[in-house]
């Protein structure tokens, strides 16, 4: 399905980011694995996808600088010609009351969840215009269309990649460049893990399939979006949530 393609993935080296570079290799695009923390985990996912007969790459990063991110994009395209599918999943909290919660506690999670997805399609877009074809997946939340106590910081990144989404959705579509975003829901992963059972049981109340998400879930979303099967959908937000927000 994505044979010959390139596909840079951020935040790739754990949780949802990994599944998704994962399935996007499956398919049979070559996929940049972007990290900013843990170089061993990187190059775990690239060693997975290249014994299951995939192709991969680690590079480093810190999205949220965006000297490092022009870098970045200058050294791919330098050295892998071109970049056709762009999934900004890099991603981070820092949860608090909003009484509590510090300035920087506010910068930090803005910073990288949503400069860090500015930057990458600000980078990337000059590529795209002149490929005349590209598609960028944002990672949202459905926090960031509902809103959730104690995520102040978090709920406004995620509501600005929305925003970002189908402002850059339109500004691209003639040149045949689409951008969405995926918002998922309660999803298993190093994250939610550090929620505690009581507040884990109140979130599943509120789903209507009565599970928890996994990786997989958001992974096969962003898979069709980088798709051709896609190719006439822009400026869009997936929920994928069990039903949590409809």
């Amino acid at each position: 399905m994505l044979e010959n393609k390139t596909a840079l993935v951020t935040g790739a080296s754990r949780g949802i980011g990994r599944q998704i570079a994962i399935s996007l290799a499956a398919e049979g695009a070559f996929v940049i694995v972007n990290y900013n923390g843990s170089k061993e985990r990187a190059e775990q996912v690239v060693r997975e996808i290249t014994e299951n007969g995939g192709k991969a790459a680690a590079v480093c990063c810190n999205v949220a600088d965006n000297d490092a991110c022009e870098e970045m994009v200058k050294n791919l395209i330098a050295e892998y010609g071109r970049v056709d599918i762009l999934v900004n999943n890099a991603g981070i909290t820092r949860d608090n009351l909003l009484m509590k919660m510090s300035e920087q506690e506010f910068d930090d999670v803005i910073n990288t969840n949503l400069k860090g997805a500015f930057h990458t399609i600000r980078h990337l877009s000059r590529y795209f215009l002149k490929q005349r074809s590209g598609r960028i997946i944002n990672i949202s939340s459905v926090s960031g269309i509902t809103g959730n106590a104690g995520q102040a910081n978090y709920s406004a990144s995620k509501a600005g990649v929305i925003g970002l989404t189908k402002s850059v959705a339109r500004e691209l579509a003639s040149r045949g460049i689409t951008a969405n975003a995926v918002a998922p829901g309660m999803v298993d992963t190093e994250m939610t893990e550090v929620l505690s059972d009581s507040i884990k049981e109140q979130m599943l109340a509120q789903i209507p399939l009565r599970r928890i998400g996994n990786p997989q879930d958001i992974a096969d979303a962003v898979v069709f979006l980088a798709s051709d099967k896609a190719s006439y959908i822009t400026g869009q937000v997936l929920t994928v949530d069990g039903g949590m927000t409809m």
